[in-house]
């Protein structure tokens, strides 16, 4: 039986998933000082995931060292890594995860890159393959349920890919851990949804000291 196809994001109270650019990730520190927003950036950026940095899942995960939170984030974290068995993500959000993940990548499965471009696969430590798929998002999402076998899939992101995979109808169910900060401005996670064919039904609200988690499944409207 073919699991779902879902995504897991933060957001901003104010509906942003995340700042105005990441660039900042990779800025140099001469680039740092000539402009001061792309330190603004990752701390909006570090400020949005501060629930999840302290969680002992994500600790051991990305291999940062011993302790941490145990609890209902932690539980969150633990179980969308269990039930992933592929990821789907855009070029534009690996281009940025390929300089700042480690050696040995958080996803410990298949990952299938949206792309223009062809290039060979890419193997990592721990399990972790990326592949590239030049020929659009139901391809992708084909050859990553076939990976996935009877696991779920995970749409990754960037917000415009989620945006994609949600407009075309090919999303079962998302989870939003709604973060207590606001952006003004950023990368709004709903921006250009086709409200007109999709509907929710609210599946589960978990709040905690950290962050809200909020579970929808997706139907046609």
């Amino acid at each position: 039986m073919a699991g779902k196809v879902f995504f897991s994001v933060s957001m901003s109270l104010d509906g942003y998933s995340a700042p105005e650019s990441m660039e900042g990730i990779r800025a140099t520190p001469e680039q740092r000082e000539q402009d001061p927003r792309p330190d603004r950036w990752v701390a909006q950026w570090m400020e949005l995931q501060a629930w999840i940095f302290p969680q002992r899942f994500f600790r051991e995960n990305l291999k940062l060292g011993e302790g941490g939170e145990e609890g209902p984030d932690n539980d969150v974290v633990r179980e969308t890594f269990a039930r992933t068995g592929a990821s789907v993500m855009g070029k534009r959000m690996f281009e940025l995860g390929e300089h700042s993940w480690p050696a040995e990548p958080p996803f410990h499965s298949p990952v299938f890159v949206l792309t223009h471009q062809r290039r060979d696969r890419w193997e990592r430590l721990g399990g972790t393959t990326f592949h590239f798929v030049d020929d659009g998002i139901h391809r992708a999402l084909a050859r990553a349920r076939e990976a996935a076998g009877d696991r779920d899939v995970r749409i990754a992101g960037g917000s415009e890919t989620i945006l994609q995979y949600l407009n075309a109808g090919l999303v079962d169910e998302f989870t939003i851990a709604l973060s207590p900060v606001l952006f003004g401005a950023g990368t709004r996670l709903f921006d250009g949804v086709d409200a007109s064919r999709v509907t929710l039904k609210p599946v589960r609200s978990e709040p905690t000291a950290r962050a809200t988690h909020l579970t929808y499944t997706v139907h046609p409207r």
